[in-house]
């Protein structure tokens, strides 16, 4: 005979009244556990019973667990949340385990209320027991279904920071990263992702050992070990990614070193094979950004010499010879060449950090007639850079507020910010010797709001000049003469000035294994 509403209540009324008795009423609580073949109604008043009295009745431990189950499991998402709402309360000593490993598949439900109690039950279950709470959480990450993998981490790299100190003590975090070290032998490149994320949020690890500790999980999946194939969308995304993940986590005792020997010894001399899987993204303008941000944190270079010469060679490429004049002075050619300033801006950046290990690279590693070639390069650089910036300021005088947050201005106020970082570059390498001491901020990084929001004043003569040094080397000519130097370009920056989130740019496509897929059976591919 089917459990009815009467039923339950009276039985409710049995064990409440029992009170310190109440295990001696093994029956009434096998009522309450039938109650779930019931209809609606009953399932909804056992999903709240059964947990009341579960502790009492250890021997039917595993007949109320599956019971409670069968009602997450069910058709009716009312009877589903209910039930999900109530598992926390059977977390106790052994059961954490288990519990968590059911919450766990939950997280699967595509119903979106369901989904945020699994949510609220699991962080409810990690204030009970944090370890226990994990183990079933990586149990199901290492040995799960697809999407219940994926939603997993995902709850991992999200919430955990949310948790206190007295959730996730230092033995808790240092577990997280024992497991996530197992979990990143065999993941693809959004899951790398989240689970870097996860770990360099860890509070254990927020010290020099800590973030040395990641930087070596990162090289691992990186296979700086191994020589690039520049046509390899995968492998190039891969490393852009792993680069990526590493850079927050570089500082003065934390070193890029490896990355950017990488980069000089197999990047730089494959720039122009390189693709990737996204098709907007300027792959090789991604790939000198990320060298230029990396290059101030590397420490001693083995081949500092020829990964210098390397940066030289490549900055030649981007820094083209004044074009041929005829004897009346006009470009015999008709067409000036093009200055592609957001590739030199990273490209001279790199020089300038690196070349600060090696102040003597342009006096004494370079011939004559190299560093001769490279001072022509340079001097025609300065001038058209200072016709642009004077055009860019007198386009953005006056202008503040709303008037800045055009698409127009946007693009204008960061060309400015390359042409004159340029210029400070330059400025030193026009030293003799040349300096390697001013600073400078990247023009993609953050600024502060007063410079953004006061508008550019016009500079005095002195402002706009490229410095005392590089007059000494350019002789004076008439504003006019200086434009038929160099034409600036309309609308030039739109197509590479933007600033690309850096974690949602495609991921490593194929099935896992070491290295983001090149091991597993299963493909982990569908980002939730």
């Amino acid at each position: 005979m089917a459990v009815t509403i009467e039923d339950l209540y009276r039985n409710y009324g049995i064990l409440a009244d029992a009170k310190d008795d109440v295990s001696q009423h093994k029956d009434a609580y096998q009522v309450i556990l039938d109650g779930v073949k019931g209809g609606p109604k009953e399932k909804r008043l056992a999903a709240q019973f059964i947990p009341k009295f579960f502790s009492s009745f250890p021997e039917l431990a595993d007949a109320a667990i599956n019971a409670q189950l069968d009602l997450c499991e069910d058709d009716d998402v009312s009877i589903r949340r209910q039930a999900i709402k109530e598992l926390p309360r059977f977390a106790t000593g052994d059961n954490i385990l288990k519990v968590a490993d059911i919450l766990t598949q939950l997280l699967q439900t595509d119903d979106t209320a369901e989904f945020n109690q699994v949510n609220v039950s699991l962080i409810s279950i990690f204030k009970i027991d944090a370890k226990g709470t994990l183990g079933g959480l990586f149990s199901q990450i290492l040995q799960g279904e697809d999407i219940v993998r994926e939603r997993a981490i995902k709850f991992l790299s999200t919430k955990l920071k949310t948790l206190s100190e007295d959730v996730m003590t230092k033995e808790v975090e240092e577990y997280v990263f024992s497991e996530t070290k197992k979990v990143l032998e065999d993941v693809t490149g959004e899951e790398f992702v989240l689970l870097m994320r996860l770990v360099s949020s860890l509070r254990v690890l927020q010290t020099v050992s800590g973030r040395q500790q990641l930087v070596e999980l990162v090289v691992e999946q990186a296979f700086l070990e191994q020589a690039l194939n520049p046509t390899e969308s995968d492998t190039v995304d891969r490393l852009l990614q792993c680069t990526r993940q590493a850079l927050p986590l570089f500082s003065k005792n934390v070193h890029s070193t490896r990355f950017v020997t990488y980069f000089c010894e197999h990047v730089l001399p494959n720039l122009s094979m390189l693709t990737s899987p996204v098709a907007e993204l300027d792959i090789q303008l991604e790939v000198l950004k990320l060298m230029a941000e990396m290059s101030p944190f590397c420490g001693d270079m083995e081949k500092l010499e020829a990964n210098l010469n390397m940066l030289f060679t490549k900055l030649l490429e981007y820094m083209p010879l004044p074009p041929e004049e005829v004897e009346n002075g006009v470009n015999s050619a008709g067409e000036e060449p093009k200055l592609q300033f957001s590739y030199v801006e990273c490209l001279l950046f790199s020089f300038h950090q690196l070349g600060k290990k090696l102040p003597d690279f342009l006096i004494d590693k370079v011939d004559a007639e190299r560093l001769k070639d490279f001072k022509i390069r340079l001097q025609y650089f300065a001038r058209g850079l200072q016709v642009y910036i004077r055009q860019l300021r007198v386009a953005l005088q006056g202008k503040t507020g709303d008037a800045l947050k055009t698409d127009e201005n946007k693009i204008k106020v960061v060309a400015l910010k390359i042409t004159n970082n340029i210029n400070v570059l330059i400025k030193d390498l026009f030293h003799n010797p040349p300096s390697f001491k001013s600073a400078i901020t990247l023009s993609w990084k953050p600024v502060q709001k007063s410079e953004a929001a006061v508008a550019p004043k016009r500079p005095s003569s002195d402002d706009t000049g490229s410095g005392a040094n590089v007059k000494k080397h350019i002789a004076p000519q008439p504003r006019r003469d200086a434009r038929q130097i160099y034409n600036p370009p309309s609308g030039k920056y739109s197509a590479s000035l933007g600033n690309f989130n850096y974690e949602q740019r495609g991921g490593f496509r194929g099935g896992r294994g070491r290295g983001f897929g090149t091991r597993g059976n299963r493909s982990r591919g569908r980002i939730y």
